[in-house]
């Protein structure tokens, strides 16, 4: 099949790219391994996910969030609102399409797509002038080789594998991982009653989300550091002195941090209080796993029933990209620095890949589109 741009990943990413492209009427296919889009929302997030970020910062290109939702949706209401943007601009992903490789080809300057076809079992082949990285950078879930993992006798899951904390009730459950995934599940082990432990190993921020969501705002207006003054100053206030429990805060301020390292703060969702209320209980980093006990750095050891691996995923674009280098590094994800990540060689785009959110998603998806119709309208 050719195909002026095929899109791989049916996610948010690739969703808004779609749409872009269709408000220039460029003719796109988007190929999904799964049997539905949006997939890590629908099928691997926990029960209590949602955005952490106000809706205004989370809605795809050219569909705002209605006036009457509430400002953090939860993930009932923001997939409600991927099922309306699919239905508004008429998006008909092609599913069950793992992508086997791609390659340019030189000569024809087009890029060669091989993608199997689970269901009917055979491999179709796209031929198209543009190709867009839609995967994103939650495709694979990771989990770091710890010393004696292999010998852990408990249950070991990952966050993308975690639903609820019911089934972990009464039960010993170390969550590895204090970003925003950790700190939640870590949150909803409590709820339910089981007994969690975190994994603390390098400073970060906390901040509630309505200081989040004024700091986004206020950025608008206010330099960097005026606003990392600021949001610190309540978290002050809120949360106090926080290194007593193991918490500490980096030398940078977080929006200065999210910019330099695309590393998040943590938004607390009320792990802090229970933290301080003793209900949560902050651990050292690992040394390493003798069969059912957890070995610290500061020589103390515990039995775990459970241990939640929230270290984050891998972008998987690698493994199927064959002339990557076209576009990202060897770890999966832009050679290029923001603001140019988007934009590769030869016709390569990456949507998705900025670590800035929904939000860089709609600035990708919508850079990629009108550069796409800039090449097509300059050989007209």
């Amino acid at each position: 099949m050719e195909i002026t741009v095929v899109i791989v990943g049916a996610g948010p990413s690739g969703l808004a790219t779609a749409a872009c492209l269709t408000r220039h009427s460029i003719p796109y296919v988007i190929l999904e391994r799964e049997d539905c889009y949006a997939s890590l929302w629908k099928k691997r997030t926990y029960d209590r996910c949602g955005l952490h970020l106000a809706k205004e910062f989370c809605s795809l290109p050219f569909m705002p969030h209605p006036p009457k939702t509430p400002t953090f949706l939860p993930k009932d209401a923001f997939l409600h609102y991927i099922d309306d943007y699919v239905s508004h601009f008429n998006i008909c992903p092609r599913y069950f399409r793992s992508v086997q490789s791609a390659l340019y080809d030189k000569v024809g300057r087009k890029w060669r797509v091989e993608a199997k076809n689970s269901i009917a079992g055979k491999v179709e082949v796209y031929v198209a002038e543009f190709l867009v990285i839609a995967s994103g950078e939650n495709s694979e879930g990771f989990i770091p080789d710890l010393p004696g993992l292999d010998s852990y006798r408990g249950e070991i899951v990952h966050s993308n594998h975690y639903r609820s904390g019911l089934k972990y009730q009464n039960k010993d459950v170390l969550v590895v991982g204090c970003g925003n995934s950790g700190m939640e599940i870590a949150y909803d082990l409590s709820i339910f009653e089981a007994k969690p432990y975190i994994v603390v190993r390098s400073p970060f921020h906390v901040l509630t989300k309505e200081s989040v969501a004024r700091g986004m705002s206020l950025l608008k207006y206010l330099p960097v550091y005026v606003v990392d003054a600021l949001v610190i100053m309540h978290a002050n206030f809120i949360y106090g002195d926080l290194s007593k429990f193991g918490i500490h805060r980096p030398k940078i301020g977080p929006f200065t941090q999210k910019a330099i390292t695309g590393r998040s703060p943590v938004i607390d969702v009320g792990t802090i209080k229970k933290i301080q209320g003793g209900e949560i209980q902050i651990v050292p980093e690992i040394s390493s796993i003798k069969k059912d006990k957890v070995v610290f750095n500061d020589g103390t050891e515990r039995k775990f029933d459970t241990i939640v691996f929230a270290t984050g995923y891998r972008s998987s674009a690698n493994h199927w990209l064959k002339d990557y280098k076209y576009a990202l590094n060897d770890e999966g994800m832009p050679k290029n620095s923001f603001p140019c990540h988007w934009k590769g060689e030869n016709g390569l785009y990456c949507a998705g890949l900025s670590k800035r959110g929904l939000y860089g998603i709609a600035m990708d998806a919508q850079a990629i589109a009108n550069d796409v119709e800039k090449v097509l309208s300059a050989r007209k």
